[in-house]
């Protein structure tokens, strides 16, 4: 599949296992090359989520997110339109990387600034027509702009999608792995890292309009082969159809 353009937009979808879509943003494309594809969205850009997740983050109630992994776990939850508030998200997804780094920006006086960087533990990319599809595994490790020191985010919820078999013993394991991997990227100052200060003073291109969607989703839309997806390990991973 050929790359996409600067300035293109693409949208992210988080495909559970059985196939159906868990949620969508809309984001523009920054940068595609062999190393990553860089993205960006801004405050504004259409998004659709379950509705319970929308509704924990509209309440603060972390209740209500377990109980929207609930509903993952039991394949039932509706999809409902929602916008990406405050903060501008700048996204680099490595092609076999099972996370992606971002970089999260708030305003300050008339511009913005870096409040942190996030990584988040996901499955590699699936390239679409339309952009990309992946699957958040929860878990995630928070920095300050200044890389000084980590904190891991989210354990709690973490061992729950374990318990319900959201996150199956092989994904577990390659998280397991990966903790140590995007630890060293910090310590050694490599990949996005190495490059840091620069995409730390990235900001959004005012001539871009703000993201949208290209189309409504249906709650139940399958976008891939029934089995949904298995994850197999050797010495690394990768993704093939279910059987």
């Amino acid at each position: 599949m050929r790359g996409f353009e600067t300035g293109q937009t693409v949208v992210r979808r988080d495909v559970h296992r059985s196939g159906r879509v868990w949620s969508e943003l809309a984001l523009r494309v920054v940068a595609d090359t062999g190393e990553a594809l860089v993205t960006a969205c801004a405050p504004g850009a259409q998004a659709r989520w379950p509705a319970l997740y929308a509704q924990a983050r509209a309440e603060g109630d972390l209740s209500v997110r377990t109980e929207a992994f609930d509903a993952m776990a039991a394949g039932r939850w509706d999809l409902e339109d929602a916008v990406w508030q405050e903060t501008d998200l700048l996204l680099w997804k490595p092609p076999a990387a099972w996370f992606s780094i971002n970089a999260f920006c708030v305003p300050d006086g008339d511009g913005r600034r870096l409040r942190n960087w996030y990584i988040n533990f996901e499955h590699p990319t699936r390239r679409t027509a339309a952009g990309f599809d992946t699957l958040d595994l929860t878990v995630d490790l928070v920095i300050p702009p200044d890389l000084a020191c980590w904190e891991w985010k989210d354990e709690d919820e973490y061992d729950h999608v374990r318990r319900l078999g959201i996150v199956s013993d092989t994904e577990h394991r390659a998280v397991d792995a990966l903790r140590g991997e995007v630890l060293a990227l910090l310590a050694e100052r490599s990949g996005v890292f190495a490059q840091a200060e620069r995409w730390a003073a990235w900001r959004w291109e005012p001539t871009w309009p703000t993201p949208c969607l290209p189309r409504p989703a249906a709650a139940a839309e399958r976008v891939v082969p029934e089995g949904g997806w298995r994850v197999v390990w050797r010495g690394g991973l990768g993704v093939a159809p279910g059987v």
